[in-house]
């Protein structure tokens, strides 16, 4: 029976990882063309995180990449000061690829709402989505901004730098 549990979790994660890719796109949407909130969820639902459908994020967890959306919106004002205190000097989150903006919140929803998944799964994922949509180095300013954002918020879960 124990070995039932594990591809479980696993389809749960990979779900989850799948709504973290509709989401950042969801976000890049709503960020380039003004989308409604609630129009671009139902879009998506219907579309891109349906079952059946083609691309990266079908089957993706629905009510993960509804989650996500909301606590975006509703904490952007909070977390876009976090993310423009960890880019370089000179740089500020309206000046980056818009894609990497939506990776950066995204992730930065996360660490701070969503406590239930472990920080390093979190920075783990948002890396790969990076990896997904980008070429370069911005998966490492992913990495490097929510370690930032996640020691500040989640203090303890991560091994302390030596």
């Amino acid at each position: 029976m124990p070995s039932a549990a594990k591809p479980m979790s696993a389809n749960k994660g990979l779900s989850r990882s799948q709504a973290r890719l509709a989401a950042v796109q969801a976000l890049y949407q709503m960020d380039l063309a003004e989308t409604d909130l609630a129009e671009v969820i139902e879009e998506f639902k219907t579309h891109q995180l349906n079952p059946g459908g083609e691309g990266a994020a079908a089957g993706g967890d629905a009510d993960h990449f509804a989650r996500v959306l909301h606590g975006v919106v509703r904490l952007q004002r909070d977390i876009d000061p976090m993310i423009d205190q960890q880019l370089a000097i000179g740089w500020r989150l309206v000046r980056v690829d818009a894609i990497l903006r939506a990776i950066l919140r995204a992730g930065a929803f996360e660490l701070i709402e969503l406590t239930d998944v472990p920080v390093r799964v979190v920075i783990n994922e948002y890396v790969e989505v990076a990896h997904a949509f980008l070429e370069g180095d911005e998966s490492r300013v992913v990495n490097g901004v929510l370690d930032h954002i996640a020691r500040k918020v989640r203090p303890g879960e991560l091994p302390e730098r030596s």
